[in-house]
């Protein structure tokens, strides 16, 4: 009995909600401090850093030499195109074009959820703004625009994502929509708390 009892506590306590601080990478520690700081002067006092720590961590892991098999580039998994097209928008603040540079590719990540969190008004709550945000970061804007007007006209509420909007594909592969729909929900459910847990500040939908 006694030896049941202990095997239970041992395997309850492996399935723990909350993730711990050491799950954090040491490469991360490196950048908190400047991810903080351009996400500040970006967004404001009350930027969701967290949130874009949990986006590092899906995008790379912290690496900064880090390249997928389709391109994308450096922490913040720019594509060359994309990269060349958010330096081209923003020169007085990003300067040229550098994805494996880390502090520009943390700066331009943080700028390019900027632009497309300006662009998608009108929604249920900023919880749902910034999935619509990721959403956008990950596929692209368009598609996002798309998305919600399907999603008006099978009578889902568009302001929202969770649950409505995230259930219409305007016309994405089978493949592209399940990485897509997992990008917001991996950021905010998963990695986000992971940061903010480790004193990376707040993050949205951290209620």
């Amino acid at each position: 009995m006694m030896r049941a009892l202990i095997l239970l506590s041992l395997l309850l306590s492996a399935c723990h909600w909350g993730p711990a601080v050491a799950d954090v990478p040491t490469e991360a520690r490196r950048y908190q401090n400047e991810l903080t700081r351009n996400s500040r002067a970006i967004w404001g006092i009350d930027a969701p850093v967290a949130t874009f720590a949990g986006q590092i961590h899906q995008e790379s892991q912290w690496k900064t030499t880090a390249r997928s098999p389709v391109g994308a580039q450096g922490l913040a998994q720019f594509m060359p195109a994309t990269s060349s097209w958010i330096a081209g928008i923003y020169p007085a603040e990003l300067g040229a074009d550098q994805p494996y540079n880390p502090s520009w590719a943390l700066r331009a990540l943080v700028q390019y959820n900027r632009w497309n969190w300006q662009r998608i008004p009108a929604t249920a709550s900023d919880c749902d703004r910034m999935a619509f945000t990721l959403s956008a970061y990950n596929g692209g804007l368009g598609w996002v625009q798309r998305d919600r007007k399907l999603a008006a006209q099978r009578g889902l509420d568009s302001s929202r994502y969770w649950g409505q909007t995230e259930t219409v594909n305007a016309g994405r592969t089978p493949a592209n929509f399940r990485e897509n729909r997992g990008y917001p929900d991996r950021i905010i459910h998963r990695w986000q708390p992971l940061y903010a847990g480790a004193g990376w500040g707040s993050g949205v939908c951290d209620g």
